[in-house]
C-alpha cells in the first residue's frame, strides 16, 4: 500500500522532530558534561517541575506505591527554577566543598522516544546512565528513565518544562547527589 503524499509529509516530520529532540538532549548531556551549568540552566524553563522521587520495593500489586508522591512525600529532588539557579550559582563559586575538586561526569542518553505532541509541547522519554568520578576511588552510577515536557522556544529551540527522573536503584549509596539529570 502506497501511502499518500499528506502521510509522507506528516511522517517526515514526525521523523525530523524526534532527530531535533534527540540532539537537544545530546546537547544538554554535553553541557552537562562539560560543565557549562549557566548555559544548561537557559534550556530550563522558568516554571520547570524537576523531580526525582524516592523508588521503593513493593509487593506485587502495589505498583502505585514504587515512587514517591512530590504532592505529600519527601523526594531526592523536587526543584523549580530557582533552587537549580542557586545549585548552579553554588557549584559555579568554585567553593562548593562536595565539587572541589569537581567530579567527571558523563551523561549517556539513549532510548529517545516522543509520545505525544500537543501545540507547542512535548512528552518525551529517555533512558540515561550518568557516570561520575571524583578524588581517586569515588565513583557513582545512575541509571534510569526520564520523563520530560518540552517546550519549543525561539532562542534555545527547546525549554525543559518539566522532568520527572526515575533512579532504578531505590537505595543510593552516594554520599551527595551534586549531578543534574
Amino acid at each position: 500500500m502506497a501511502l499518500s503524499s499528506d502521510m509522507m509529509e506528516q511522517t517526515l516530520e514526525r521523523l525530523l522532530l524526534e532527530r531535533e529532540i534527540e540532539q537537544f538532549l545530546y546537547m544538554e548531556a554535553e553541557l552537562l558534561d562539560e560543565r557549562r551549568f549557566s548555559e544548561w540552566i537557559e534550556l530550563i524553563a522558568d516554571d520547570i517541575h524537576y523531580h526525582m522521587p524516592i523508588r521503593r520495593n513493593v509487593k506485587f500489586g502495589e505498583h502505585h506505591r514504587e515512587n514517591s508522591d512530590s504532592e505529600s512525600e519527601i523526594s531526592w529532588f523536587d526543584e523549580g527554577k530557582e533552587t537549580l539557579a542557586g545549585r548552579v550559582r553554588q557549584i559555579n563559586t568554585g567553593i562548593h566543598w562536595c565539587e572541589e575538586p569537581f567530579s567527571r561526569v558523563r551523561h549517556i542518553v539513549t532510548n529517545v522516544q516522543v509520545d505525544d505532541v500537543q501545540g507547542d509541547e512535548v512528552k518525551v522519554r529517555s533512558r540515561f546512565f550518568v557516570y561520575t568520578n571524583r578524588l581517586h576511588d569515588e565513583v557513582n552510577l545512575f541509571v534510569g528513565k526520564r520523563d520530560d515536557l518540552l517546550r519549543r522556544d525561539p532562542e534555545t529551540k527547546w525549554k525543559i518544562a518539566k522532568r520527572r527522573i526515575l533512579l532504578d536503584q531505590n537505595v543510593l549509596l552516594e554520599k551527595v547527589i551534586t549531578t543534574f539529570f
